[in-house]
């Protein structure tokens, strides 16, 4: 009896945690989209990018544009504070920088352009009303990363809201009028990585450009994702708008968890709970919150500024000229490395991290196009050598010349992988010339037939179980013999003739 009592106990306990178990896989929303969606749905995304120009001076005034001053409310004057009767002034570079964008992205750059009024209220903004662009922007049309642009305008940022003293905010005025150029994309992406892919382009030609340090850590670079789901492909779902996302990482989560939350009000029935709204992002809880009712044209009582001149901009710039001197662009720089035969990756961290870019150019130019040669040092470069620039960040790239000489050596088989591993990492803490180092240091590859063919014989008596492995038809087995005579040389022969001399005696 005590026996059934206690199955049945142990039963109706594993029942349950059956039970729980179910509950909460039928609670996590995956399980219902997997199981539990009745059509298909199609998600739409527009975003809008604002990105603080690195001018020197502010957007209408000449206060200093510093993105590091730590002091609040140190580079502020009247203009930018909006004292009575300061009247602003817009920067010359700064709409040469926005006329840069548009050249760049193959777009339509206006000959005529404006500033205008967008009115609201909000402690940061000292006017009372943004100076922006609204009917005549500098730029309209392009297409960046097989994204189609609506437009690139200027306007000036909004000072900066501190809310970290518990009942009360205090308001920074330093980016108060610093220079902002805001992209805005055609409603054409589809795909949280696709925005969170054009984010990245966007970011690489701002710099590539000179225009803007578009540092998303820094809040110099800033992402709003328009996003809207709809059950038919030709009509777009009520849009909501997640705002200041600050890493390409939130970019695709925010836009990922907006699309989940619309299809299960979807699917349930509660599509009119989907309001058009100003949202924010939840780092922490990776979810987006209600902030706001979302704002409408009519609602910015937008007109033009009359306290600054219309501009003809033709008369201001020469635009073949600054065609002409564009620097090379992302894309181009990636073609061009692309045609060295390397890898796809290793040519998105050359167009990404200039540094590590010109250092490998630098290097391959002298080895005559020699595509061994080249691919050799940019596996070296993008493995070994970014791995010891990381993990000492203290030390800084070694002369390519030298580098040069390691991969050299290591090509005609002077020097072995783990010789020219540990060679790298002496030239770039110490330098000196690799050659007089790895002869200096008994680090060049041992050649000497005789010497390995007396290791390799000593390795085979001692592993008979591994010869007939090798015999049997399992020729991989070969390389655990290798192993251990590279072991037994200190790492300094050649493997690939270790390999040749073992074979050789094995048969």
């Amino acid at each position: 009896m005590g026996l059934k009592v206690n199955f049945l106990i142990k039963s109706i306990a594993y029942d349950y945690i059956l039970v729980k178990r179910l509950f909460n896989l039928l609670k996590n929303p995956l399980f219902c989209y997997t199981f539990q969606i009745s059509k298909e749905y199609f998600l739409t995304v527009g975003l809008e990018v604002h990105a603080e120009l690195n001018t020197k001076t502010k957007m209408f005034c000449g206060c200093k544009n510093d993105p590091n001053e730590t002091k609040p409310n140190t580079n502020i004057c009247p203009v930018c504070m909006a004292h009575p009767g300061a009247l602003p002034v817009a920067n010359r570079e700064a709409v040469l920088s926005v006329y840069k964008m548009g050249l760049a992205i193959d777009a339509n750059v206006a000959d005529f352009t404006e500033f205008d009024r967008k009115n609201y209220f909000y402690p940061d903004i000292p006017k009372g009303y943004q100076i922006s662009q609204y009917k005549y922007p500098i730029v309209s049309g392009g297409k960046l990363h097989g994204v189609d642009i609506t437009r690139v305008h200027l306007e000036e940022d909004t000072a900066n809201s501190k809310h970290d003293r518990g009942d009360f905010s205090l308001v920074d005025f330093n980016r108060a009028g610093v220079p902002l150029m805001e992209l805005v994309t055609e409603p054409v992406i589809h795909t949280a990585k696709e925005a969170s892919d054009f984010a990245k382009e966007l970011q690489l030609l701002l710099v590539y450009l000179g225009i803007a340090e578009a540092n998303m850590e820094k809040g110099e670079m800033r992402v709003e994702a328009n996003i809207s789901v709809s059950d038919d492909k030709d009509k777009f779902g009520t849009k909501v708008e997640v705002k200041n996302l600050n890493s390409f990482k939130s970019v695709e989560k925010a836009i990922e968890f907006e699309q989940k939350r619309m299809i299960e009000l979807l699917e349930a029935g509660r599509g009119d709970e989907i309001t058009q709204e100003t949202r924010g992002w939840d780092e922490v809880k990776q979810s987006t919150f209600s902030q706001r009712k979302k704002e409408g044209l009519a609602d910015y009582r937008y007109f033009p500024d009359p306290d600054l001149p219309k501009m003809k901009l033709s008369e201001v710039f020469d635009k073949d000229k600054i065609k002409a001197e564009l620097p090379e662009l992302p894309w181009e720089r990636r073609a061009r490395l692309k045609a060295f035969g390397i890898k796809d990756e290793d040519t998105e961290m050359y167009v990404s991290n200039f540094v590590l870019g010109k250092f490998f150019e630098d290097t391959i130019s002298d080895f005559n196009e020699e595509k061994t040669l080249i691919s050799l040092a940019s596996n070296y470069i993008t493995s070994d050598l970014a791995g010891i620039l990381k993990n000492n960040p203290e030390l800084s790239l070694p002369d390519h010349r030298s580098f040069a000489k390691i991969i050299e050596m290591a090509n005609k088989g002077e020097l072995t992988s783990r010789g020219a591993k540990d060679l790298l990492l002496i030239i770039t803490k110490e330098g000196g010339d690799p050659e007089s180092i790895a002869k200096e240091r008994g680090m060049l590859a041992l050649n000497d037939e005789g010497a390995i063919k007396e290791i390799a014989l000593k390795v085979i008596s001692e592993n008979a179980d591994v010869i007939e492995q090798i015999k049997s038809g399992k020729e991989t087995a070969i390389m655990s013999l290798v192993g251990k005579v590279m072991k037994a040389s200190g790492g300094s022969a050649n493997p690939a003739l270790v390999q040749k001399i073992l074979k050789e005696n094995i048969e």
